[in-house]
Order: C-alpha cells, then sequence, then structure tokens
C-alpha cells in the first residue's frame, strides 16, 4: 500500500508529474539530512528536523513551484513573495528543462540559514 507521500506524486497528471518527481529527487540530493515528509497535505521536506520547503502547484499560473520555508531571508529574482510572509516560491515550468544550477543555488542559500 502507498503512502500518502507516494500517492501525491502517483495521482499528478504529466507534465506535473515527472516535473515534481525530478524536484523531489534534487532536494533529497542536495543535502543527507534532507528528507520528505508528508505534512498539511503536501509534499514537504525537512533539514535537520526543521521545515526547510515544500512542493506544490500553483493555481494561477498552474506551474509547480518549491516553496522556501525562510525564503523572506533570501535574495533572488526569481522568488516571488505573493501574500506570504516568511515563504517565498520558485515556479519551475514543466515543459522545460529543470533550471538545475538556479534551484542548487536557491536551496544552498535556504541550507546555510539553518
Amino acid at each position: 500500500m502507498l503512502t500518502p507521500l507516494e500517492n501525491f506524486y502517483l495521482q499528478q497528471d504529466e507534465p506535473f508529474r515527472g516535473c515534481l518527481m525530478a524536484l523531489r529527487d534534487l532536494i533529497l540530493k542536495q543535502d543527507r539530512q534532507i528528507t520528505a515528509e508528508w505534512k498539511y497535505k503536501l509534499p514537504f521536506f525537512y533539514y535537520r528536523g526543521r521545515m526547510f520547503c515544500y512542493l506544490w502547484i500553483h493555481k494561477k499560473h498552474l506551474q509547480p513551484y518549491i516553496g522556501i520555508v525562510n525564503g523572506n531571508k533570501i535574495d533572488h529574482p526569481d522568488l516571488i513573495v505573493e501574500k506570504r510572509a516568511r515563504m517565498k516560491i520558485l515556479l519551475v515550468d514543466p515543459q522545460k528543462d529543470l533550471p538545475i544550477e538556479k534551484i542548487r543555488l536557491i536551496l544552498n542559500k535556504a541550507l546555510a540559514l539553518y
């Protein structure tokens, strides 16, 4: 039987499924201390036991995104604040190749906050 976390990815339609799974793998490979968990009905990632980031699909833009928990402390032109006080998001176009270096740079900036 699948966990809710596994089920989340498998229930997504393509190209979202492939994009979200690739983002998951990229996040988990960033550091050995990052773990994936199911929290608030979304795939969350923890670093050293603390909430780090999460994945979701933006309803307005219809694109997957990485939500950075302490994104308000990171300065990067591609991070979007919207109506969040603490979080910023990075939209990812599922029709294009992942901007791997940009994602790694942002994740490294976020990891440095912990």
